[in-house]
């Protein structure tokens, strides 16, 4: 047993006031795991709460169903003066947040692509999937949450210049029927990000509530590879949010594809499903496929964590040139790659119930 496994135990016991974890408040302290015990402390936001007595039978209970024979230990403590205004003022700010983002009512769906590692084509990923939904008819937009390796404005063939503003807020570019926002619209070419962790989530927070997005239908982010800063930061501010998981075929991509989605059910974000991506080569000549990494990854993903597999997307060389040449495969359904991605897209948007290689 870790303290991860004590926190997703945990973040089954909600603040009955707030309505949200006590994970996702910082409420919880002090984490113990040894083999004759299991615990934490919770941090209320007052001494006197009235629920304290629930919220402490809530963490008892949620941490005896981990604790195989343990004995569970939930103390209370309080927060300060200072640590209380503070939460107040970041649940504010997440709400105004969501609010500015989508307005009053919105239907959008928010949907965050992940992956456990680099390399295995989340970016290649994202912008078929929004060009995809975009021509089936959905007004869609794309958050690049990668900032240190931002690659969506090549992808989508649109300039690495500053958006133009209105009324102090940015007017992303579209391209293929996707509005964009990226910090590689701010970067001279090759020029390195070099942040801590505070920096990042601000630059997400501008992306998300400084940048005139309308209502669109979806809203895909593309997140940086494992389980950083920066996909914990869109967690938290989006709490709707889906996510989606790409991984390859071979072992060492599904393994760590995992640890992705274990963090979304920590942070108690929907798994939509798992892409996995270089699924197997169509040979030319006879037609035949070639599972060049192996297969069975992401079926594997999909079992682990109760989903399922949304779609295979073939190795195919027009797929990277399209994408540097800001051409996404998805632009022609009839293609192979095309084809599979305008699928996924259907399955996403509720219009078709299975995936067609599944």
């Amino acid at each position: 047993m870790t303290h991860e496994d004590v926190l997703r135990a945990l973040s089954n016991v909600k603040d009955p006031e707030l309505q949200r974890d006590v994970v996702d408040l910082g409420m919880v302290r002090d984490i113990v795991v040894d083999d004759r015990r299991v615990g934490a402390t919770i941090v209320l936001t007052t001494a006197g709460c009235p629920l304290r007595s629930q919220i402490q039978a809530d963490a008892e209970q949620a941490l005896a169903a981990i604790a195989g024979g343990r004995a569970v230990e939930v103390k209370l403590d309080a927060m300060s003066c200072d640590e209380r205004d503070e939460l107040a003022g970041k649940l504010r700010q997440r709400d105004q947040l969501v609010e500015s983002l989508f307005g009053p009512g919105s239907n959008t769906r928010t949907i965050a692509i992940a992956s456990g590692k680099g390399g295995v084509g989340k970016s290649t990923v994202t912008v078929n999937l929004a060009t995809a939904l975009a021509a089936q008819g959905h007004a869609v937009a794309l958050i690049d949450a990668d900032v240190y390796g931002p690659t969506v404005p090549l992808m989508m063939g649109l300039p690495a210049v500053p958006p133009e503003t209105h009324q102090g807020k940015m007017v992303p570019p579209e391209a293929h029927g996707v509005k964009v926002i990226s910090m590689g619209f701010f970067l001279p070419d090759n020029e390195p990000v070099v942040w801590r962790g505070p920096m990042l989530g601000r630059a997400i927070e501008q992306f998300l509530g400084d940048v005139l997005w309308g209502s669109p239908d979806y809203l895909l982010i593309d997140l940086p590879p494992g389980t950083g800063d920066i996909a914990l930061t869109v967690a938290q501010m989006i709490p709707g949010a889906e996510l989606i998981i790409v991984t390859t075929p071979q072992e060492a991509a599904a393994r760590t594809a995992v640890k992705a989605a274990k963090m979304a059910q920590m942070t108690k974000q929907r798994v939509l499903g798992v892409v996995e991506n270089m699924a197997y080569y169509v040979c030319p000549d006879c037609n035949s496929r070639h599972y060049i990494f192996g297969r069975g990854g992401a079926f594997e993903i999909a079992r682990l964590m109760d989903t399922r597999l949304l779609g295979r997307i073939p190795l195919d060389e027009t797929t990277r040139e399209g994408g540097d040449q800001g051409t996404p495969a998805a632009l022609d359904p009839s293609s192979p790659v095309g084809g599979a991605f305008a699928d996924i897209a259907k399955i996403v948007s509720g219009e078709a119930p299975e995936p067609a290689d599944g």
